[in-house]
C-alpha cells in the first residue's frame, strides 16, 4: 500500500529505470498513514504535522542561535570548495609528476653520500665530527705553550715542569710530524725553551753564584741544550760538555769584568795620579800613589776571590775525564773522525792564562805609580797570595810576575818580598804538617 502511494505521489518520469529508490523514512510515514482511519487523517494528522513542524522550527532557531558562528564558518568554507578542490587536484597532479624526480634524486643522494663513497663533503663532515669528539684533547694540546711559558715566567721558575712539558711536546711532534698544529706548538715551545736557556745563562752571571746553584743551573742546561740543537747538527756528549764549560767560563768572566768595572771611580783617581806623576817627571820626588794603592788592593782582592771561585767551581762541575789511550783508535764514529784536530783542549786549559794577562796588564799600568816601599811590599805580597791561591788549583802564575818591569830600584824589593813570602809559606806548611801528625 505504501509503495502504491509513493508511486502516486512521486513526480512522473519518462524512464522508469532512472527513478530514484524510495526513501525509507517516506515509506515509513506512508505506511503509518495507510494504517490510520480516514477521520484521523482529516482531524488529528494536520495537527500532528503542525506540532512537529513547529518543534523542528524551534530546534532550528535554537541551533542557529547557539551555533550560528560555526554555521557561518562552515558555509564560508563550503563556498571555497569550488576553488580549493581544483587547486588540490592540480597540486596532487604536480606531486604525482614530481615523485619520479624525487625518487631519482633520493637514489643519487644515497649513491653519492653512502659510507663507502669518497665524497669531499663526507670527508669534511668526518673531520668536523672527529674535531667535535676530540675538542677537549685539542684544547689541552693548545694550552701546552701557555703552560710552558707560565712555568718559565713564574718566580721561582719551575724548570722541572718546564722540561717535562717540553719533552711531552717533543714526543707529540715526533708522533705527528706532518700536523701543522703540532708543528706550530713545537715552534712556540722552542721559543719558550730559548727564553729559558737565556734565563739560565743570565743566572750564571750572578755575582753571588754558589756551587750548588751552579750545579743546578748546568744540570738544567744539560737537559735544555739537546732540544735547542738543530736537527742533523747534534753533537756528542763530549762536545756538549765543552760547550757548557766554555759557556760557564764566559759567564763568570763577564761577571768578573763587571765587578772590576765597578771600580771605575778608584781607577779614575789612579789615572789622575798617574797623569800627575808624568807631569812632575822622573827627576823629581814623587810621594803619591795612595789612590792607586787603594785601587790595586781592591782589584787584586776581587781578582783573587773570583778567579779562585771560578776555577774551583768549574773543576767541581766539570770533573776531568779519565784519559784512555785507545779511546779514539779505530773508532767508526763520524763525530770523532770529522775533525783531524780532535780532541780539542779543555776551556780551562787557557782560561787561567787570560785571567793572569788581565792582572799583569793592570799591574804594569798602575804599580809603577806606587813609590812607597811598604805599600809596594803589601801589594806584591797580596799578588803572591793570589798566585798561591790559584796555585792550589794548578794555576800558579808566580813565575810570570818576574816579567813585570817595575824599575831597577824595585828588583831588590821584589826579591825580598818573594823570600819573605816563601819563608812564611814554609812555616805555615810545617805548622799544618805538625798538626796533622
Amino acid at each position: 500500500m505504501a509503495d502504491l502511494l509513493y508511486d502516486l505521489l512521486s513526480p512522473p518520469s519518462g524512464d522508469p529505470s532512472s527513478r530514484p529508490a524510495p526513501d525509507p523514512s517516506s515509506l515509513e510515514y506512508l505506511t503509518s498513514l495507510s494504517s490510520q482511519p480516514l477521520t484521523a487523517l482529516e482531524t488529528t494528522e494536520p495537527q500532528a504535522l503542525a506540532q512537529t513542524s513547529h518543534g523542528l522550527l524551534l530546534s532550528i532557531q535554537a541551533l542557529s542561535k547557539k551555533s550560528h558562528k560555526q554555521v557561518i564558518e562552515s558555509a564560508t568554507h563550503h563556498s571555497t570548495l569550488r576553488t580549493s578542490l581544483p587547486a588540490l587536484a592540480a597540486s596532487t597532479a604536480d606531486l604525482r609528476h614530481s615523485i619520479p624526480k624525487l625518487d631519482h634524486e633520493a637514489v643519487r643522494f644515497a649513491t653519492n653520500y653512502s659510507k663507502s663513497s669518497e665524497s669531499d663533503v663526507l670527508l669534511r663532515r668526518k673531520k668536523a665530527l672527529l674535531l667535535s669528539r676530540n675538542v677537549e684533547r685539542l684544547v689541552d694540546v693548545l694550552e701546552l705553550p701557555n703552560l710552558l711559558s707560565t712555568a718559565i715566567s713564574t718566580a721561582p721558575v719551575n724548570y722541572s715542569s718546564a722540561l717535562d712539558l717540553n719533552g711531552h711536546i717533543r714526543r707529540l711532534h715526533s708522533l705527528y710530524p706532518d700536523s701543522p698544529l703540532v708543528t706550530s706548538i713545537a715552534a712556540q715551545a722552542d721559543e719558550a725553551m730559548r727564553t729559558m736557556a737565556a734565563n739560565l745563562i743570565q743566572s750564571l752571571k750572578s755575582p753571588g753564584l754558589k756551587l750548588a746553584a751552579s750545579l743546578r743551573t748546568i744540570s738544567w742546561l744539560r737537559r735544555v741544550l739537546p732540544d735547542l740543537e738543530a736537527a742533523g747538527t747534534s753533537k756528542g756528549h763530549d762536545s756538549q760538555e765543552r760547550v757548557l764549560g766554555a759557556l760557564f767560563l764566559v759567564c763568570r768572566l763577564a761577571t768578573l769584568v763587571n765587578m772590576l768595572d765597578a771600580l771605575e771611580p778608584l781607577r779614575d783617581l789612579a789615572d789622575q795620579e798617574k797623569a800627575r806623576q808624568k807631569a812632575i817627571g822622573s827627576g823629581n820626588a814623587w810621594s803619591g800613589g795612595q789612590q792607586t794603592e787603594r785601587y790595586l788592593k781592591r782589584y787584586i782582592e776581587i781578582f783573587r776571590e773570583q778567579s779562585f771561585a771560578i776555577v774551583s767551581m768549574f773543576r767541581s762541575i766539570f770533573p776531568p775525564a779519565a784519559p784512555t789511550g785507545s779511546e779514539n783508535e779505530g773508532s767508526d764514529d763520524p763525530l770523532k773522525q770529522q775533525d783531524a784536530l780532535e780532541p780539542m783542549p779543555a776551556a780551562l786549559a787557557t782560561f787561567p792564562l787570560h785571567l793572569v794577562d788581565m792582572l799583569l796588564e793592570t799591574l804594569r799600568l798602575y804599580l809603577p805609580t806606587v813609590k812607597d816601599q811598604a805599600s809596594r811590599d803589601s801589594l806584591l805580597t797580596q799578588v803572591l797570595y793570589c798566585a798561591g791561591s790559584l796555585g792550589r788549583l794548578g794555576g800558579d802564575f808566580g813565575l810570570f810576575l818576574a816579567s813585570l818591569d817595575l824599575g831597577p830600584e824595585a828588583e831588590e824589593e821584589w826579591v825580598e818580598v818573594v823570600k819573605r813570602h816563601r819563608a812564611l809559606a814554609g812555616r805555615l806548611e810545617s805548622i799544618v804538617g805538625d798538626q796533622k801528625k
